[in-house]
């Protein structure tokens, strides 16, 4: 009994069509170049392909946590100031491998209730223990890790958004797995890499201070020297470069430690030029911020304030009015400076510095080298199956090689879809799919082979054929694309891209190893006169 067949070549030849639409979308031009440009905007290439830099920064989380327990210090500070304690040192002994804890020293018999009433006010998330004189405060165990882990995951966001702001096509940026607080970065096409490392790398951590004395000295024991060898009570001393535009040189300024404004409180930054055309970054303070700033500058006319960026002083100058919202950077920039550092202040501050551990840069000669060897890989791979399921299984072969060529299409058409990069071991899942597409070709053929060989009918050999074939092929895939997914989730971005290309292609198999295949000879049949023998 001969089947209607029309639903289904209908659906065939709309997935078929879906399918190349994903692959090169509505081409310029139907001329061979026209499409491969049309195909290299659907289905973006990988750093191995395209060239590019890899990068493996470790992020120095013990920085977030100084800067938590710095903040720390402060409160402690202003609180013992309020209740009316004095002498008492505040100081954190190892800051490098213990930024966690803090001691406060030199606390008189009669005020330890006090300072007790003040730590616990202050610094509540903090474990507290007492000593002769002295009490020490530590940041709990799974605070300190809380904080480290977010340092990491807000570094790898203000990372991507630096990244997405310079023009980078579908860059890597996660979690490196291979060691603890690593972060993978790959940018394709990149042709300045160094400039990206500068601005990935960069905590553009902006702060406003009082300067407490005005006054560039040539060095830190000049500064010291002039106080009498003391710095007036919460001062610290920060290099910087002069305030004279034809000054050069490291000078030394004393600033208040805590900062009027900072980072958190910058609401745009956009590079200009001044009154004499030259570049220079302005910004604006969110309203809370510009609300401090100006009670800030309205209580200190007269003083001096210094703009800091990155624990460097950029500029000096006399506040001479009430200043609210606004501000600006000026200095020896270069236009390309003063737009680097416009979007490394938008898109915020780093928590914590960065040390890179790894660094290549691939080549376009050479990723153009990998994708021919790669395509040549494929089209060889694929010419050789195809002439053997044509030798080996006659007439059934063309069947077999119409549902490989519909299977790479449907591939090639998910890959535009999903916007996901190809990459050299994503070639590898592109050829792998293909010997998988073959082998549920062959569990059918076989299976047909074996009913007929018992005397069925080519109808009944064919029915029987794919319904024992159907549960082992199904088991086979749903398993593999299993690992695949795993694969993805687990692994980075050359691994990635390996499980992307298998599980797409396994997925699309199942459908023309069972359906496709299963119409293309329901069709023979309809042709063939009743009894007459099947070629394969």
């Amino acid at each position: 009994m001969k089947k209607n067949l029309t639903a289904k070549t209908v659906i065939i030849i709309a997935v078929m069509l879906v399918f190349l639409y994903g692959i090169i979308g509505v081409p310029k031009s139907w001329s061979k170049q026209g499409l491969l440009a049309a195909m290299q905007e659907r289905i973006h290439l990988g750093l191995d392909l395209k060239g590019g830099t890899h990068l493996i920064l470790q992020v120095m989380v013990n920085d977030a946590v100084n800067a938590e327990t710095d903040r720390a210090v402060e409160r402690v500070r202003e609180g013992l100031r309020t209740a009316g304690v004095t002498g008492a040192d505040i100081s954190k002994p190892d800051s490098v491998n213990q930024p966690e804890r803090i001691v406060v020293a030199n606390i008189a018999p009669d005020q330890t209730s006090k300072v007790r009433d003040v730590l616990a006010e202050r610094v509540p998330e903090y474990d507290l223990s007492s000593g002769a004189g002295s009490f020490t405060i530590a940041m709990k165990p799974a605070a300190a890790t809380d904080l480290k882990n977010r340092a990491v995951e807000l570094a790898i966001q203000k990372i991507r958004e630096r990244v997405d702001k310079l023009g980078v096509s579908e860059p890597v940026i996660q979690k490196h797995g291979l060691g603890e607080n690593q972060i993978l970065v790959q940018l394709p096409g990149v042709d300045d890499p160094a400039r990206v490392k500068d601005i990935i790398q960069s905590t553009a951590m902006l702060e406003i201070r009082q300067a407490l004395d005005p006054t560039a000295y040539k060095d830190e024991s000049e500064a010291l020297q002039a106080h009498g060898g003391v710095l007036p009570e919460g001062g610290v001393m920060l290099h910087g470069r002069p305030v004279q535009a034809t000054a050069e040189g490291d000078v030394v300024y004393i600033l208040t430690r805590a900062s009027a404004v900072a980072g958190h409180d910058l609401r745009q930054a956009t590079s200009e030029r001044d009154e004499n055309a030259r570049p220079e970054v302005s910004f604006l303070l969110t309203p809370d911020g510009g609300k401090r700033f100006g009670a800030f500058t309205r209580a200190h006319i007269g003083d001096s304030l210094a703009i800091v960026l990155d624990n460097r002083v950029v500029e000096v100058a006399t506040i001479q009015s009430e200043i609210t919202d606004s501000g600006r950077i000026t200095g020896r920039f270069t236009e390309q400076q003063a737009k680097d550092l416009a979007l490394v202040l938008n898109s915020g501050a780093l928590p914590a510095s960065m040390r890179y551990l790894e660094e290549r840069t691939v080549g376009p000669s050479l990723g153009a080298d990998s994708i021919r060897q790669g395509v040549t890989a494929g089209i060889v791979g694929v010419l050789a199956v195809m002439v053997f399921m044509l030798v080996y299984y006659r007439g059934a072969g063309i069947n077999a090689d119409l549902a490989l060529v519909l299977n790479l299409i449907i591939l090639l058409g998910f890959l535009g879809f999903a916007g996901a990069v190809l990459t050299l071991p994503g070639i590898a899942g592109v050829i792998l799919t293909i010997g998988m597409g073959v082998d549920s070709n062959v569990l059918i053929f076989e299976r047909i082979r074996e009913e007929l060989r018992s005397g069925k009918t080519p109808s009944s050999a064919v029915e029987q054929g794919f319904g024992h074939a159907w549960i082992t092929i199904l088991d086979t895939h749903v398993t593999t694309m299993v690992s695949a997914l795993i694969l993805f989730l687990v692994g980075t971005g050359p691994v990635q891209g390996f499980a992307t290309t298998l599980f797409f292609g396994l997925a699309a198999n199942l459908f023309t190893a069972v359906f496709v295949s299963r119409v293309i000879f329901d069709a023979i049949l309809n042709r063939k006169q009743r009894g007459e023998a099947l070629s394969i």
